[in-house]
């Protein structure tokens, strides 16, 4: 070995070279369990075709009755559980690394009840009653109570930060939630129709839904990549991020937009999903670290792996019907994140 060091195979810059190699693999191999797992929900439900007869009319659609439910409501149904999950957890990484607290959620900044606020209008007093039309409502709805906690988080000039907005968001969340208990109890019609969106459902949704969500899925997941470098430098504090050049002020706006676009279309397409926002992030640091560049990759295809699963699995269990995902989710949400915090603590990022 040198003096130098630097034939040595252990110095600092060959780990981190190996470690990103690692962690590539590591992206390769969840991109295979995500490919597994489509496919799984192609062919599993609750009416039993052969896999050789699926794997058959997924590339030659011949007009059967099995070549009907494939490719009108299997293969729109894992499509929309793919860009669901995605938005969810990255959204959720997203929401922890802005505010710096592992307990964070997509809901924290009231997007989840201001989606479900819309519905409820939409539902009580416009006579909205298809999924389709939940979808642009909802959205509206997510959008409108993220400007309004953003607000109040900021207080003349002073810029919104982590601790206000957690404040603002648990303000608005609370109005919110009673303004809709409000409606349901006086408009027993609209609490039935509302019940069957806010559980959480992938079923029953086609491309038109797709349609309509991909465009700002594909946007925030632009904004939230593109602000990776500057969420680690502000993990070190405010100040820090702005002597390494971070415009702080900036970074939280838009990364307030990227939470609003992704969790607010997840949201809108499939009703409110708990615990995928905020288990995923925990896991994709537990495998590769604080480095929000990779948390937020990983957190793009953990999630859609956890939610298509939890969707195929509540096909399984449920049969001949199904159990909603919403429900699977947070049966298994809830033991993964206690098995999490057994295994590590969860310092405050």
């Amino acid at each position: 070995m040198s003096e130098s060091g630097a034939d040595d195979p252990a110095t600092p810059s060959t780990r981190r070279v190996a470690a990103a190699a690692l962690r590539s693999v590591g992206l390769l191999v969840g991109l295979g369990a995500l490919i597994v797992v489509a496919l799984l929900s192609v062919w599993v439900g609750t009416r039993d075709i052969s896999f050789t007869s699926t794997w058959s009319v997924l590339w030659q659609p011949d007009g059967s009755n099995a070549a009907v439910i494939i490719h009108e409501y299997r293969i729109p149904r894992t499509l929309l559980g793919l860009m669901v999950g995605l938005g969810l957890g990255l959204s959720g990484a997203l929401m922890q690394a802005l505010t710096r607290n592992p307990l964070a959620d997509p809901g924290l900044l009231g997007v989840s009840l201001g989606a479900s606020t819309g519905v409820v209008v939409a539902i009580a007093f416009l006579g909205v009653g298809t999924a389709l039309g939940y979808v642009w409502f909802a959205f509206v709805g997510a959008a409108i109570a993220s400007v309004v906690v953003f607000l109040l988080g900021s207080s003349g000039r002073t810029l919104a930060t982590p601790d206000r907005l957690v404040v603002a968001g648990a303000a608005v969340t609370a109005v919110l939630y009673a303004f809709n208990s409000a409606v349901m109890l006086l408009d027993p019609r609209a609490f039935d129709h509302f019940r069957f969106w806010t559980v959480g459902a992938l079923a029953g949704r086609n491309y038109d839904v797709l349609y309509v969500i991909l465009p700002f899925v594909a946007v925030g997941v632009v904004i939230a990549l593109a602000l990776a470098p500057s969420l680690n430098a502000l993990a070190m504090g405010d100040q820090m991020g702005r002597a390494l050049g971070v415009d702080v002020g900036r970074t939280r706006v838009l990364g307030a937009v990227a939470v609003m676009l992704l969790c607010g279309a997840a949201t809108a397409a499939a009703g409110p999903i708990g615990f995928v926002g905020l288990v995923v992030p925990h896991m994709a640091r537990f495998v590769v670290g604080p480095d929000q560049r990779w948390v937020l990759a990983y957190s793009m295809l953990i999630a859609p792996i956890l939610l298509i699963g939890a969707d195929t699995l509540g096909r399984v269990i449920g049969a001949p019907g199904e159990v909603q995902v919403g429900i699977v989710t947070a049966f298994i949400g809830a033991p993964l994140f206690i098995a999490l915090c057994r295994r590590r603590k969860l310092a405050m990022l």
